[in-house]
């Protein structure tokens, strides 16, 4: 679990592609305020998505990239000298600065515009799975390369949103430096999901056919009111 309040911007040192399961190795180095705590199989966003620590020393890391993440993420699109948000798990004492972030990517989405407002930018991003707009609100909360930003605007229509990055956050985030046509990692606010599984429950049958509870509800009231009309 993370806050999506990224720690620092590391360096792709190093990138060693797996011909045998399709995966690759990624070294991320600068990153040796991170590792003052860092132990094998800690958890550390890279862009956003939740990697295990399989080595490291006082100033580097590395960490296996899947398959399935290289798929899901832009990860793939990383180089040697690309920079990258870097977020330890959160611990006991950790503020919660953000919002509850997972580190599982959702989506990818392609930055559309990028337009200054004073010191500020606003980005607007179009996601390449369409279903996650039902899950962008205005002023809520999503993880753009593991940063947690807050939307400005959404257009369900034409299916983009957008956020803005204050001049601190610009110094922060690698999302400040990307251009239209770049891509960054998306993960939406999980409450939202699990809000959408609930309220599924009242309107929809579930994976054994029962009744939804909405449906159960109703008909406890129908049997209500036929009973004591025959009393």
């Amino acid at each position: 679990m993370f806050t999506g309040i990224v720690e620092i911007i590391g360096v792709v040192s190093e990138l060693n592609h797996q011909s045998e399961d399709g995966g690759t190795t990624l070294t991320i180095s600068n990153a040796s305020e991170i590792l003052t705590d860092c132990n094998l199989g800690d958890s550390i966003s890279v862009n956003g998505t939740c990697l295990t620590v399989t080595s490291f020393d006082k100033s580097s890391f590395k960490v296996g990239v899947a398959p399935e993440t290289l798929r899901r993420t832009n990860l793939g699109s990383l180089k040697q000298g690309s920079n990258v948000n870097l977020e330890r798990a959160v611990s006991a004492s950790t503020r919660m600065g953000g919002h509850f972030v997972q580190g599982h990517v959702d989506t990818v989405a392609t930055i559309l515009k990028v337009e200054p407002d004073g010191n500020a930018l606003t980005f607007r991003f179009q996601p390449r799975d369409k279903s996650v707009l039902r899950y962008i609100v205005e002023k809520g909360y999503v993880t753009l390369d593991g940063a947690s930003l807050t939307i400005t605007k959404v257009d369900d229509e034409e299916g983009w949103w957008e956020v803005m990055l204050i001049a601190y956050t610009q110094e922060k985030v690698v999302t400040a430096s990307k251009k239209p046509g770049d891509e960054v990692n998306v993960e939406v606010d999980q409450i939202g999901k699990y809000v959408e599984k609930a309220v599924e429950g009242y309107f929809s049958k579930g994976s054994s056919g029962e009744p939804a509870i909405l449906q159960k509800m109703v008909e406890r009231i129908v049997d209500a009111r036929l009973q004591a009309s025959k009393q």
